[in-house]
C-alpha cells in the first residue's frame, strides 16, 4: 500500500506509525510517499493567511489520481469538507490531545509581560484569556525549529507553547515543561488524533484502515469535525474542540470559541450518543451560536487580519 504523506519529520514519524500498525495487522507492505504541499514550500506565507487546504490538497490530488492508495494527516489540518470521490476512512488510537508549555512548568512561574510564542490563533486567544499581560508572538516552523527558536536567547523567548501529542511523535517529551489543563486550554479539533483519507470506493484500504481504526477516536473526530463545520470555522477561528469517550457508551464534548485578544469567550460542554458524534457537535454547535458564538468568530477573523 502506498501511504501519502507530508515530508516534514513529525508527518513522517506519523504515516510510519500507520505503516507499522497495517503491517502488523496483516494487510501488506507499505510504502511511504512524501509528498511536498502548498504549506510546506511557502514559508513566507505570515500564519493568520494560510488555510488548511494548504496542507493537504496535493495529498488528495495524489489520491484522486491514483498515484497513493492512503494520505496520512494530522486531523486537525483536514479541512471540514473533503475533495469529491475521497472519504476519512478511519483513526488509529489518539495521543495525548492537550497543548503543553516549552520553556517553563506552569503560566503562573512566567514573569509579568513574559513572552510566549506560537503560531496557533487559538492558543494566542486562550492564553490572553488565561495572562492579559502575557507578550504573545507569533512563530513559524517546525517542532525543531520552534524549539530551536526558544534556546536562542537572540529570539528571546520565555516560552513557547506545543501540542504534547507531537512531541510525543518526535520522542521529545523530555522537552515538556507543563502540560495545559484541556478544560481550560480547550485543544483544537481532532488534535492529536490522526485521519487516514483514502478514496471512497477504494474497498480494499478502507477494510485494511477498519483493522487499525479505534472506534473512539475516530467518534471524537467525527464531533470535533461536525461542531467546527457547524460553526463555519477554519484556521483562522480560536476555536477548541475537545471529545472525551466515557465507559457508558457516552461521549463528552467541550468547545470554546474566543476572541484573539482575550477579551471575550464562550464554552460549553454536552454529553451524547457516542453511536451519533456528529448530532453531538451539530448540538452543541446550536448551543454555541445561541450564546453568540457565529459573531464572535467573524470579530475573530477580522481582529486577526489586521496587521
Amino acid at each position: 500500500m502506498r501511504i501519502g504523506t507530508r515530508r516534514s519529520a513529525l508527518a513522517l514519524a506519523q504515516a510510519k506509525l500507520v505503516a507499522e500498525e497495517l503491517e502488523a495487522q496483516g494487510q501488506g507492505e507499505c510504502e511511504l510517499v512524501p509528498i511536498a504541499t502548498s504549506g510546506d514550500s511557502d514559508a513566507s506565507v505570515p500564519a493568520p493567511d494560510t488555510d488548511k487546504s494548504r496542507w493537504v490538497v496535493e495529498l488528495e490530488d495524489a489520491l484522486s489520481a491514483g498515484k497513493i492508495d492512503l494520505a496520512v494527516h494530522s486531523a486537525k489540518d483536514l479541512p471540514g469538507e473533503l475533495a469529491e470521490g475521497l472519504a476519512l476512512l478511519g483513526s488509529p488510537a489518539r495521543a495525548s490531545a492537550e497543548d503543553v508549555l516549552c520553556g517553563v512548568a506552569a503560566l503562573e512561574q512566567l514573569a509579568q509581560g513574559a513572552r510566549v510564542g506560537t503560531s496557533s490563533i487559538r492558543r494566542v486567544a486562550q492564553l490572553r484569556a488565561a495572562r492579559e499581560d502575557l507578550d504573545v508572538v507569533s512563530i513559524r516552523g517546525n517542532v525543531d525549529t520552534r524549539l530551536g527558536k526558544l534556546a536562542n536567547a537572540e529570539e528571546g523567548l520565555d516560552a513557547i507553547v506545543l501540542a504534547r501529542a507531537g512531541l510525543q511523535r518526535l520522542g521529545r517529551e523530555t522537552e515538556i515543561g507543563g502540560v495545559l489543563d484541556a478544560e481550560r486550554f480547550v485543544p483544537a479539533p481532532g488534535q492529536g488524533t490522526l485521519a487516514l483519507e483514502g478514496r471512497a470506493d477504494d474497498e480494499r484500504v478502507a477494510e485494511a484502515v477498519l483493522a487499525i481504526t479505534d472506534e473512539h477516536a475516530l467518534a471524537c473526530l467525527l464531533a470535533e469535525r461536525a461542531l467546527a463545520r457547524e460553526l463555519d470555522a477554519s484556521c483562522h477561528t480560536p476555536l477548541g474542540a475537545h471529545a472525551v469517550p466515557g465507559d457508558d457508551g457516552r461521549l463528552k464534548l467541550r468547545a470554546w470559541v474566543g476572541l484573539p485578544d482575550g477579551s471575550a469567550w464562550v464554552v460549553d460542554e454536552l454529553t451524547g450518543d457516542e453511536d451519533d458524534p456528529e448530532a453531538l457537535g451539530q448540538s452543541v454547535a446550536e448551543r454555541m451560536e445561541l450564546a453568540g458564538a457565529s459573531q464572535m468568530l467573524e470579530h475573530a477573523e477580522e481582529m486577526a487580519a489586521r496587521p
